[in-house]
């Protein structure tokens, strides 16, 4: 009994909900936020014109952080959107710069969410497994080797047919979704998730790494979607799939953010408004992915990978 007891005790801590993680980092983020408010210059009537961007951030983090596809995928699609309709003169470039602007606060506050979680699991349900943290920082630690190299060299020295490679990426990602949410509901439905890495998946994980890289850079999304994607559908739990994307996209998107910075492409009036919205989205993102479940996540995440792309490529049609 008092053995039993003993184990009890000793798996208890990880059952309990703890939300200390986002907190802290939360509270940097909004020292960052007030700073970013004090170092640049911004446009009051601009400001008053995009008063609906708060709630383009939140929506645009809850679906970027519930499903570890990366802020961009709601974001491009939007102010290309809003370009198009008049309401905002960006470039492409520049919307590829305020997509990172707000997705390093969105995807930073998620990512500490799914960390806090990765460290605090609930036992398993039927068919499912705990993450490994090994495994998590193993998979975060080996695609950003390769895919941040990638981005910035790509961000500075590789020009690019831009109509060709968001026609191929977007293709892929039509696929991609579609064969996730084929998986999720056939095969992948009534077998255990894998409760480890297997080495065959960190070889594909290093092959992703590098398209995925030079892909964030040309549209801000990319690498956290395809590393998402493929967890999702090699049937890893959840948390390892969600929350290392978002880690990676995190990295990804503040990396980047820096040369764009340097080049002057950031908005930072769409930023500034954004980016609160992002961060309460993060924030929510997590218990509404689990509160989901695995299947559902993985087909409304596939579900909009799909519609998002077919957007995306209907806007870029001429």
């Amino acid at each position: 009994m008092a053995q039993a007891q003993s184990r009890l005790n000793s798996v208890q801590p990880t059952l309990r909900h703890s939300s200390r993680l986002s907190i802290i980092g939360g509270v940097v983020l909004a020292a960052v936020y007030a700073a970013c408010w004090w170092l640049v210059d911004t446009d009051a009537s601009l400001l008053e014109a995009l008063w609906f961007l708060p709630g383009v951030g939140v929506i645009g983090a809850i679906i970027a952080n519930a499903s570890g596809t990366g802020g961009g995928v709601v974001f491009v699609p939007v102010f290309n959107a809003l370009r198009d309709l008049g309401v905002m003169s960006l470039d492409p470039l520049q919307v590829v710069a305020v997509s990172m602007g707000i997705q390093s606060f969105g995807m930073s506050l998620g990512a500490l969410r799914w960390t806090d979680r990765l460290y605090h699991q609930h036992d398993p349900g039927r068919l499912e497994a705990r993450a490994v943290p090994r495994d998590y920082w193993l998979v975060c630690a080996l695609v950003l080797a390769l895919s941040l190299p990638a981005l910035l060299t790509t961000q500075r020295l590789v020009p690019f047919d831009g109509q060709a490679v968001l026609l191929g990426y977007k293709t892929f990602s039509i696929l991609l979704g579609l064969a996730l949410i084929v998986a999720t509901w056939t095969f992948n439905r009534a077998i255990p998730e894998r409760e480890r890495l297997a080495p065959v998946d960190l070889a594909m994980l290093a092959l992703i790494a590098i398209p995925g890289g030079a892909l964030t850079a040309l549209f801000s999304v990319g690498i956290g979607e395809l590393v998402a994607f493929y967890l999702f559908l090699r049937h890893y739990p959840v948390v390892l799939c969600v929350g290392t994307a978002c880690v990676i996209s995190a990295a990804s998107v503040i990396a980047g953010l820096a040369w764009h910075i340097g080049q002057g492409t950031v908005q930072w009036e769409v930023v500034l408004l954004a980016a609160p919205g992002a961060m309460l989205g993060a924030f929510l993102a997590r218990p509404i992915a689990l509160w989901l479940g695995a299947r559902k996540l993985k087909t409304a995440g596939g579900a909009w990978i799909m519609l998002s792309a077919l957007y995306l490529l209907w806007l870029n049609r001429g």
